[in-house]
C-alpha cells in the first residue's frame, strides 16, 4: 500500500506552481529591464534553439519581402489563406478597395489557420511586428534624429519534420497555382489607357485604369454563329497551351485582326473576349506614342493575361510600308546642335508584336482593328503577328434574329421572313439594327420601323450602284472615244 504522506496536497501543488510562475515573471522582467536587446535576443534564441531540438515540428518563415522585392510565395499565401479559417479562428480582416467589386478577406495578425493538403495538416500563423529604425530624411529632412516605425509581416508555416519534402515539392506549388486561379476568378476587369502626363516622365506608371463594366458577351454579339464558335475555340486553345508554346519556343501570345466597316461590332467583340477570358484590356492609341522606345516601354508595363488593343490601325499611323523605317529619325538643329526627332514606325510596331520585346510577358493577346484591311502592309498581317483574321461583316439574318431576341425578347414574328430577305440584299450594320430596336418597346412597331428603314436603305444603295455603274460606263465610253481619236491621228 502507498502512504498518503508521500503525496503532496493540492494546496501545496498550487502554491509551488504559483511560486514558479512568479519566479519566471521576475526573471523575465529583470531580463527585459536590465539586459540590452541584443543580449535578450541571444538568450531567447538560445532557449528556442534548445526547445526546438526536442520538438518534432519544423517552421518555415515566409516574409513579405525578399530584400527589396515582393516575395511571390507570401503574396500567394495571402490570397490562398484569405477565405480559409479554423474553428479556433476568432478574428479576420475584411477590406474593399474603392474601385473593386469584391471584398478582400485576410488573416488578422497573430491568428492561426489549419490547412489540410493530401491528408496532412499544416498550421499557418500570421505574424506582425513593429521595427524602429533611424532615418535622417524620412518625412522631415531637418530632423536628423527622426525614428521610422515600420511593420514587418510574415507567415509562419509549421508542420511535422517528416513532411518537409512534401511542403517544398508539392504543397507550396499547390498554393501558387490555387492563388493564381483565385486571383483571376475574383478580380475586377480593368480598362487601361495612357496617362498623358506620365507617358514621357519617370513618375509612376504610364497606364491608368477604370473598371471595365462592358456587358458584351459571346451570347449577345451579333456575328456569324460559325465564326463565333471558331473564335471561342481558338481562345480556349490558346489559354491552355502554356507548355506547348514553351516547348516549340514561341512567346505565349496571340494576334487577332478585326476588320470590317464601322458599326459591325468590333469593339463589342473585344469586350466579349475580355469578359470570356477575364482578361484586362489595354487601349493603346499609337498617335499618343512618341517613338519606338516608348512603345516598348508601354508593352513591358502591361500585365500578363491581358488584351492589348490598337483600334483603327490604318488611321493611327502611316504603316502601309516600311520605307519610313529608314527615315525614323529626322534631323533638325537647336542652338547649333543636332537633335533627333523619333516617331513610331512599322518596324517598331512589328517588333512590338513579334520581336524580342513581345516575349516579356505571358498570355497576352494583341488585337488590331481596321475598317480597311487592304491598306495594311502584308508584313503586319502574316501568321505569328496577326494569327487570326476575323471579318466583322454587315448584319446577317442570324445576327438580326439574335438582336431581336436580345432587345425584344422574341424568337419568331410574321415580319421575320421579309426582313431576312431584305437583310441579305442590303448592307446594314448590326449597330443600325440595334438603334432601330431601341426606338420602341413594342415588337410590332419596332419591326415595322426596321422594315421601312431597310427598304429605304436598299433603295438608296440601289440608286448609288446605278449611278456608279452609269459613271463607269461614261468613263469607259470616253476612254474608247479617246483611243479612236488617237488611232485616227496616227
Amino acid at each position: 500500500m502507498f502512504s498518503n504522506t508521500n503525496i503532496p496536497s493540492t494546496k501545496t501543488v498550487l502554491s509551488a506552481a504559483a511560486s514558479l510562475a512568479a519566479s519566471v515573471m521576475l526573471v523575465r522582467s529583470i531580463v527585459h529591464d536590465f539586459l540590452p536587446h541584443e543580449v535578450q535576443h541571444y538568450v531567447f534564441s538560445g532557449l528556442r534553439s534548445i526547445l526546438t531540438r526536442f520538438s518534432s515540428e519544423l517552421t518555415i518563415v515566409i516574409q513579405e519581402f525578399d530584400g527589396l522585392t515582393n516575395n511571390q510565395i507570401y503574396q500567394a499565401a495571402e490570397i490562398y489563406l484569405g477565405p480559409k479559417f479554423s474553428p479556433s479562428t476568432r478574428r479576420l480582416k475584411v477590406s474593399k478597395p474603392e474601385k473593386e467589386n469584391n471584398f478582400i478577406v485576410a488573416m488578422e495578425k497573430n491568428e492561426e489557420i489549419v490547412d489540410v493538403f493530401d491528408g496532412v495538416q499544416f498550421k499557418w500563423r500570421f505574424v506582425c511586428s513593429l521595427v524602429e529604425s533611424s532615418s535622417p530624411y524620412y518625412n522631415n529632412p531637418y530632423n536628423f534624429n527622426s525614428t521610422v516605425r515600420s511593420e514587418v509581416r510574415s507567415f509562419e508555416l509549421t508542420f511535422h519534420k517528416k513532411h518537409k519534402d512534401k511542403v517544398l515539392g508539392s504543397y507550396l506549388h499547390h498554393i501558387l497555382r490555387e492563388s493564381k486561379e483565385m486571383k483571376q476568378e475574383n478580380k475586377t476587369l480593368k480598362l487601361f489607357t495612357l496617362q498623358f502626363d506620365r507617358v514621357y516622365g519617370s513618375r509612376g506608371d504610364a497606364w491608368t485604369s477604370i473598371n471595365l463594366d462592358h456587358p458584351a458577351t459571346f451570347e449577345t454579339v451579333a456575328m456569324d454563329s460559325e465564326l463565333k464558335k471558331a473564335v471561342m475555340e481558338d481562345l480556349e486553345r490558346f489559354v491552355r497551351r502554356r507548355e506547348f508554346y514553351r516547348r516549340v519556343g514561341k512567346a505565349w501570345k496571340r494576334g487577332y485582326l478585326l476588320y470590317g466597316p464601322p458599326g459591325t461590332g468590333k469593339s463589342s467583340l473585344v469586350a466579349a473576349m475580355a469578359n470570356y477570358l477575364n482578361f484586362d484590356v489595354y487601349d493603346l492609341e499609337l498617335t499618343d506614342v512618341r517613338c519606338n522606345s516608348e512603345l516598348r516601354r508601354l508593352l513591358v508595363a502591361t500585365a500578363n493575361r491581358s488584351i492589348i488593343v490598337v483600334e483603327d490601325i490604318d488611321c493611327s499611323i502611316d504603316l502601309e510600308d516600311r520605307q519610313g523605317a529608314a527615315d525614323e529619325r529626322s534631323k533638325f538643329y537647336v542652338n547649333g546642335f543636332r537633335q533627333d526627332s523619333e516617331k513610331v514606325t512599322l518596324s517598331g510596331v512589328l517588333n512590338f508584336i513579334d520581336g524580342l520585346w513581345s516575349s516579356c510577358g505571358d498570355e497576352r493577346i494583341i488585337m488590331f482593328t481596321t475598317n480597311h484591311k487592304d491598306r495594311l502592309d502584308p508584313a503586319l498581317l502574316r501568321p505569328g503577328r496577326m494569327d487570326m483574321h476575323i471579318h466583322m461583316s454587315y448584319c446577317t439574318p442570324s445576327g438580326f434574329r439574335l438582336l431581336a431576341s436580345n432587345y425584344l425578347g422574341i424568337s419568331e414574328h410574321s415580319l421575320f421572313p421579309e426582313i431576312d430577305e431584305l437583310i441579305k440584299e442590303t448592307e446594314v450594320t448590326p449597330a443600325e439594327v440595334a438603334e432601330e430596336f431601341m426606338k420602341n418597346d413594342s415588337p410590332e412597331i419596332v419591326l415595322t420601323g426596321l422594315l421601312q428603314f431597310i427598304q429605304t436603305k436598299k433603295k438608296e444603295q440601289d440608286e448609288a450602284k446605278a449611278t456608279k455603274s452609269q459613271g463607269e460606263r461614261l468613263i469607259k465610253c470616253e476612254e474608247i472615244q479617246e483611243e479612236g481619236e488617237k488611232g485616227q491621228q496616227s
